[in-house]
């Protein structure tokens, strides 16, 4: 199943995509999260009942998949040849070398977080913000929680999946580098996106076996084999369980491939009127422009 949440008529709506419609079923449960607390055979039996409202796919106003997770957890440098040219762009390419070798590896996952209201969802454009001009494209697999838990072992872990989307987990780099702490250059208002849909697990099988695509303009930028991840989903699901509990909707961030736009030369950053795609065959792909941020007045929260 492919999963979708939508704006109708000013408000949230959800549901299953069938071919060219998506079957609404906002009446049945009020938003994604609690289809999944039900369950993804109960949201499978409710889409095929007979008389459920339909919506064309064509002209929709998309949110991402799930609207307000509780939790955006993301990862930082979890693909190798990412850390080798981080090591590259900031210390050289000897220490990029012992990098890409292994011996620079992280020994533990690097961990930030996202708010809901940094993310779009598909076809809706990102911001470029006013505060920067390094805002740095970073495609990369997301996964939504299904089944909460706490102390959750990687042997268990994908059970507790419900299923992968894709994200444009952007980043504006020299906020990011402010300090040791990323979390200004990950949460600026719009600046990054998250969908089409989310496609369920049982439709993926093995996510080791996706690879991740970035786009800019058309240009390939990025491409990784998420089975060169440093800490496998397995894994990443078992460390951040072992802090936080885990609910259904929380969406966990796995980490983008290199030829990120910071580590390019000359540098290489969004700017309005780009169109950015991360594609991931076998879920789908995700577009989005980039626009400016509005201007507001002093104060003003909503445009």
């Amino acid at each position: 199943m492919k999963l979708i949440s939508f704006l109708e008529a000013g408000r949230n709506a959800w549901g299953v995509v069938r071919d060219t419609d998506v079957v609404v079923l906002t009446h049945v449960w009020p938003d994604v999260i609690a289809g999944l607390e039900a369950g993804l055979d109960e949201i499978a039996g409710a889409a095929q009942a007979d008389g459920m409202p339909c919506r064309p796919l064509a002209g929709l106003q998309w949110l991402p998949p799930v609207p307000a997770p509780g939790k955006i957890l993301c990862v930082g440098l979890n693909y190798g040849r990412h850390v080798a040219e981080a090591g590259r762009a900031e210390a050289g390419r000897a220490e990029a070398g012992r990098a890409e070798a292994g011996r620079d590896l992280p020994a533990h996952p690097s961990m930030f977080v996202r708010f809901a209201d940094s993310v779009v969802g598909h076809r809706e454009p990102v911001w470029k913000p006013r505060a920067s001009d390094r805002f740095d494209y970073e495609g990369e697999l997301a996964v939504v929680i299904g089944r909460g838990g706490r102390h959750i072992a990687a042997q268990d872990a994908l059970s507790h999946v419900a299923g992968y989307t894709c994200m444009a987990e952007n980043s504006v780099r020299d906020f990011q580098k402010h300090n040791a702490q990323v979390t200004p250059g990950k949460n600026f208002e719009r600046s990054g996106a998250i969908g089409p849909w989310l496609v369920t697990a049982d439709e993926v099988g093995d996510p080791s076996r996706l690879e991740v695509m970035s786009r800019l303009n058309g240009e390939r930028m990025q491409h990784g084999q998420v089975s060169d991840l440093i800490f496998p989903i397995p894994e990443l699901i078992a460390y951040i369980s072992a802090f936080t509990p885990l609910s259904p909707g929380d969406i966990i961030a796995t980490g983008t491939p290199e030829g990120v736009g910071s580590s390019r030369k000359p540098p290489r950053f969004m700017v309005a009127g780009d169109t950015l795609e991360v594609d991931i065959p076998g879920i789908g792909t995700l577009v989005n422009t980039v626009a400016d941020e509005p201007a507001r007045q002093q104060g003003d929260a909503h445009g």
